[in-house]
């Protein structure tokens, strides 16, 4: 069933108006028309309907929820991802399967090894246009809203808003000791659990921004014994942070 999403003013008692970009899609793509069903999310209070199309106009769809949904495909485990800016189509991917498994926010981060710059006109184009990326992913993979990508930032503003994770850990290929599990199982069991991982780019973290990052309280996690591109750590430490928590979430509800 294919979902769209709206926001709190687009829902009047039990009727939803679906408008812009999405009446296109379900007019002239779908092929909607009323009877139809459709699966609704509210991006900001993630609530989840089943909708009957009710009448479908040039420029808004008017449907009626017929059932809200009990099963929130959402945990209790908000996850940021910090990504140093990559080349090319790099940060494309990493939003689109960072937005599948589960993150609740992308964060852009210029780190002194990146090789990509933006100026000011180019940001708010490629956020954009990021933002888009993970609208797309987040209808795909059945989300409850549209996670966030935030502006592009320097690495020093990450230190200023340390306090406001539970834990933030920066992938390291230097660093030897900690490893990504022993640092989940030092988490607290309370949720909701803010959760912040800092990957560098292609080029990696310079020790001196490492260090930083360790002073402000940044937890040093090493990923292997391999190398890995920064477009698969997101997706690495985020299947095992979701295994692991969720694995938690599903055991404490037994």
């Amino acid at each position: 069933m294919p979902k769209f999403f709206i926001k709190s003013d687009q829902k009047n008692k039990d009727i939803v108006e679906i408008k812009g970009q999405d009446v296109k899609h379900l007019r002239n793509v779908l092929r909607i028309k009323s009877g139809d069903e459709i699966q609704v999310g509210n991006s900001e209070t993630m609530e989840e309907y089943t909708c009957r199309v009710e009448k479908v106009e040039k420029e808004k769809i008017y449907c009626k929820i017929i059932k809200e949904s009990e099963n929130n495909p959402e945990l209790d485990i908000q996850v940021t991802i910090f990504q140093g800016l990559p080349k090319a189509d790099k940060m494309e991917l990493v939003i689109q399967k960072s937005v599948e498994l589960g993150a609740m926010q992308i964060t852009p981060v210029e780190m002194k090894r990146c090789i990509v710059k933006f100026n000011e006109k180019d940001k708010n184009k490629k956020i954009e246009r990021w933002q888009k990326i993970s609208e797309v992913a987040a209808k795909q993979c059945g989300r409850s809203f549209i996670p966030k990508i935030n502006n592009i930032i320097e690495l020093k503003n990450i230190c200023k808003i340390s306090k406001e994770y539970d834990i933030l850990i920066v992938a390291y290929e230097k660093e030897n000791k900690q490893h990504i599990k022993s640092i989940l199982k030092q988490l607290p069991i309370k949720r909701p659990l803010k959760i912040g991982i800092i990957i560098g780019p292609e080029g990696g973290l310079e020790e001196e921004e490492v260090q930083i990052l360790k002073d402000s309280g940044v937890k040093s996690v090493t990923l292997g014994k391999r190398i890995l591109r920064t477009e698969t750590v997101a997706l690495n430490l985020l299947s095992v942070i979701m295994y692991e928590l969720e694995k938690v979430e599903v055991e404490n509800e037994k």
